[in-house]
């Protein structure tokens, strides 16, 4: 599989087991408390184009090809698909702390619950799955306190900080200091692929600093700019006190690999989703 990749080094490592292709964080290895995963289109059964791996139950696909595609990939990662919990995305800023009682949500069991863009838990063994197709997954581990974080960040939740939100649940819930969490930006739309009007520029323009700006976004002339979310989030990451040893920005777009990922600007919203898988390991036990 060819993947177009905007830096001379390769931030994501390609893996593949049991026929899945996924994608992962080497920094967020190195913690040796979690499992994890970005998937591709590649290993699964939904058809037409949604497919071959779609993770949308709301893209007109069969929930049965739905559920096959999380048990292929969550088994593939070496974690039980009867402990996924899924979000459920309206692009906000709410971030649910999972707990045992979740655990099924989205695979077997309804969710119950709406408008969740992130997931937190310290529940060993619970799959936090959120799903993309061209926005950002925001990954966190806290290897001190043993919990981890995973959200949905489009550009309105870039601009309302989903990354600042997500550290601040987990600093209540579980006492997460951000100083001690490995963070990363999975896959997602690049600069050169996504261009916004004005009234979304004026929302960043008032959301971050100034001498900011022109790291975040370049004026193309009619009222249109190109924004890049991959430097919006690291730097609400930075600012929210991740450091910068502990963070690894992605280096794929999703616009840019559209014929290994699902992006919405590259189908015009005729596509699957892809999704982003994390979760804690579960101790062995002699």
């Amino acid at each position: 599989m060819k993947l177009n990749r905007k830096y001379e080094k390769d931030v994501l490592e390609l893996r593949e087991n049991q026929g899945i292709p996924y994608l992962v964080f080497p920094l967020l290895e190195q913690t040796g408390i979690v499992r994890q995963g970005f998937s591709t289109r590649l290993g699964g059964v939904s058809p037409g184009y949604l497919g071959e791996l779609n993770f949308s139950y709301g893209q007109g696909d069969d929930p049965a090809n739905v559920k096959e595609n999380l048990r292929r990939f969550v088994t593939a990662i070496g974690a039980d698909p009867q402990k996924i919990v899924m979000s459920q995305q309206t692009h906000t800023t709410n971030v649910r702390v999972v707990t045992e009682e979740d655990l099924g949500k989205g695979y077997d069991r309804e969710r119950g619950y709406t408008d969740v863009d992130g997931l937190v838990t310290n529940v060993p063994g619970a799959v936090l799955v959120t799903t993309y197709a061209d926005c950002v997954p925001l990954y966190f581990v806290d290897p001190v306190h043993s919990a981890i974080g995973l959200s949905h960040s489009g550009w309105r939740g870039t601009v309302a900080h989903m990354g600042k939100v997500t550290l601040e649940t987990m600093k209540k819930a579980f006492g997460t200091r951000p100083e001690d969490v490995y963070a990363a930006i999975g896959p997602s739309v690049c600069r050169d692929c996504y261009e916004v009007s004005e009234d979304v520029i004026r929302r960043f323009r008032e959301a971050f600093p100034e001498e900011c700006h022109s790291a975040l976004f370049v004026e193309k002339g009619g009222g249109k700019y190109q924004l890049d979310l991959w430097k919006a989030n690291e730097e609400v990451l930075l600012m929210a006190g991740i450091l910068p040893e502990k963070l690894q920005v992605t280096d794929l777009c999703t616009c840019c690999n559209a014929s290994v990922l699902h992006s919405h600007r590259a189908s015009h919203g005729k596509r699957g989703a892809l999704a982003a898988f994390l979760s804690l390991k579960e101790q062995e036990h002699e």
